[in-house]
C-alpha cells in the first residue's frame, strides 16, 4: 500500500522529510536558504519546522518508532 493512503506511513514520511531538511540545513544550511518560495520552499519550511519544534519533533519520532516497533 502506498504511503499517501496508509496514515501511519504517511505520518512517518512527515516526520523524516522534517528531521532530513533539518539536518541538511544544519550543514549546508546555503541549500535551503536560497529556495524560500515555490515548490523547493517546502523543504525550507520542514527545515523550519524541525529546528523550532524540536522538542515536539523528536517525542513523535520515539512514539513514531514503537508504534512500529511493537503493534505491528
Amino acid at each position: 500500500m502506498s504511503a499517501i493512503f496508509n496514515f501511519q506511513s504517511l505520518l512517518t514520511v512527515i516526520l523524516l522529510l522534517i528531521c532530513t531538511c533539518a539536518y541538511i540545513r544544519a550543514l549546508a544550511p546555503s541549500l535551503l536558504d536560497k529556495n524560500k518560495t515555490g515548490f523547493l520552499g517546502i523543504f525550507w519550511k520542514c527545515a523550519r519546522i524541525g529546528e523550532r519544534k524540536s522538542p515536539y519533533v523528536a517525542f513523535c519520532c520515539v512514539i513514531m518508532a514503537f508504534t512500529i516497533l511493537f503493534s505491528e
